[in-house]
């Protein structure tokens, strides 16, 4: 847990050191810079799925470089279980050539599960952290890709996969 802490307060760090910077630079009008829009995700397994949205706003520093943070909504069910999360990330995107975008996202979900069987509803609420990070093929606003969550906990995750498709439209 002490190393997640630390990792984040280095990661909000370094990314607010870069928004500071950037800011700065009096050739940019900052809410030219702002683009709204958010990405949504499906996730698919054996008798369950799992589906994700996320409204997000991103600060475009440069033509490869973005940061933002996102609200996020997931529902899952498989069999007998439901889950439903809710909670935000900050996301930061990087284009290294024009088609390529790659992607990590910090995401913090408080996650409601409930698991019904014959005898008796149990039920579970608890904070489930995720690091993705991602690949995807980008076309002006619009890009499709894959992430990867490093901190996956299959007991924890509402994510059915470590491995995840996902699209993202910015405007």
């Amino acid at each position: 847990m002490c190393r997640k802490r630390i990792f984040l307060s280095l990661f909000l760090i370094g990314t607010l050191h870069i928004c500071s910077a950037q800011y700065q630079n009096a050739n940019n009008n900052f809410w030219n810079q702002i683009q709204f829009g958010g990405g949504i995700s499906l996730g698919l397994n054996n008798g369950g799925f799992n589906t994700s949205v996320s409204p997000s706003a991103i600060y475009r520093f440069n033509e490869k470089f973005a940061a933002g943070t996102a609200l996020n909504f997931n529902y899952a069910k498989y069999q007998d279980a439901k889950r439903i999360a809710y909670g935000a990330s900050i996301l930061s995107l990087y284009n290294p050539f024009p088609f390529l975008q790659l992607s990590a996202e910090l995401e913090q979900l408080r996650v409601n599960n409930s698991f019904d069987n014959l005898l008796v509803r149990i039920e579970e609420n608890y904070w489930s952290p995720a690091l993705f990070l991602g690949v995807g093929y980008t076309q002006q606003n619009f890009t499709v890709g894959i992430r990867y969550d490093v901190l996956y906990d299959e007991n924890k995750s509402i994510y059915f996969n470590a491995w995840m498709p996902f699209v993202r439209v910015y405007f």
